[in-house]
């Protein structure tokens, strides 16, 4: 790592086919002898979401019988993510990856999808609805990655607050329950969590009230990608650099930078490029024919915690692996 419209997708989608598998693909769907259809629906435009598709554009040069078509909406809320779903299912694709902005909400429509197109869920869950599988972040655990650097950044513990683009997305409610779990008994207290409503702009300004509002605040975690360099701003605005904790998601540059000065203490770092290049190979497979790709249900792609000590050889690796996908 910005509610709903029934009608326009429901009207789309009036040909949905009755009395079928809910997870099945139909065959008469797949033409063997012509490249997959696949389509791909992300959540925004921002260096995140450029690295899921660096990874779904590697997955179809390598596959060769694929075409991928990725969009995002341009706006922020389901609504408008859900227009962008709408014209993908008109378009003719056989199967459909999306990252939902809020899973729950958006549920009826994507099990309104009809049933010969493979609908998966990637980088954010819809656990309610049909899809047959979500590939990504446990962020059950990421947010168990988080509490343990928030502890080691405040081993007398202190006041902490939360910053997210939103608390109905089910990898923000995930990472939030992580770090409370891994948070128990620490003495860390959690005194807010603000939305942000996935805005640089409103993470930041939630972070300067913050640091307003509790002057004896010892620490933030952003845990959407810009809301690290957000709280990074804010607390140099403030001037309390390296006073206050910050404990922060993804690997921007910004962040990565903040991490190598000592001002962010830590990151926990997901893998958009694995995360696009796997939803891609496991929704060929699936349509060529292979159903265990997706038997698993939930195929998480590792994170990892990337502090100080590491970001170093960190950043040599992934410049060496962008190199060679290149």
């Amino acid at each position: 790592m910005k509610k709903l419209v029934l009608i326009p997708i429901a009207l789309t989608l009036a040909a949905v086919i009755s009395g079928c598998d809910p997870q099945a693909v139909q065959p008469n769907n797949i033409n063997k002898t012509n490249k997959l259809k696949l389509g791909f629906v992300g959540r925004q435009a921002n260096d995140y979401w450029s690295l899921v598709r660096f990874g779904c554009d590697t997955a179809v040069v390598t596959l060769r019988d694929v075409e991928l078509d990725f969009r995002t909406p341009t706006g922020r809320t389901a609504a408008d993510q859900n227009q962008v779903l709408s014209n993908l299912v008109a378009s003719g694709v056989q199967a459909i990856a999306i990252s939902p902005i809020n899973g729950d909400e958006q549920a009826a429509v994507l099990n309104s999808i009809p049933t010969n197109i493979l609908l998966v869920c990637a980088d954010n869950d819809a656990g309610n609805s049909r899809r047959a599988a979500y590939i990504g972040t446990d962020n059950v655990a990421a947010g168990m990655q988080a509490a343990g650097l928030l502890k080691a950044a405040l081993p007398q513990g202190g006041k902490v607050a939360l910053l997210v683009g939103s608390t109905t997305a089910q990898n923000a409610r995930e990472r939030i329950e992580g770090i409370k779990n891994g948070l128990a008994g620490s003495g860390i207290e959690i005194v807010e969590t603000l939305v942000d409503g996935m805005s640089h702009t409103a993470a930041l300004e939630n972070a300067q009230k913050m640091l307003a509002a509790h002057p004896d605040l010892a620490g933030m975690v952003g845990l959407y990608s810009y809301d690290g360099p957000a709280i990074l701003s804010a607390v140099r605005g403030a001037g309390k650099s390296k006073q206050v904790k910050i404990v922060c998601f993804d690997a921007l540059k910004d962040t990565l930078d903040g991490i190598e000065s000592g001002e962010i203490h830590g990151a926990i770092v997901q893998s958009p490029y694995k995360i696009g290049n796997r939803t891609v190979e496991l929704m060929a497979k699936y349509l060529r024919g292979d159903k265990a790709a997706l038997a698993q249900k939930k195929i998480f792609i590792p994170s990892q915690v990337v502090t100080a000590e590491n970001v170093a050889e960190y950043q040599r690796q992934t410049m060496g692996n962008n190199q060679q996908k290149i």
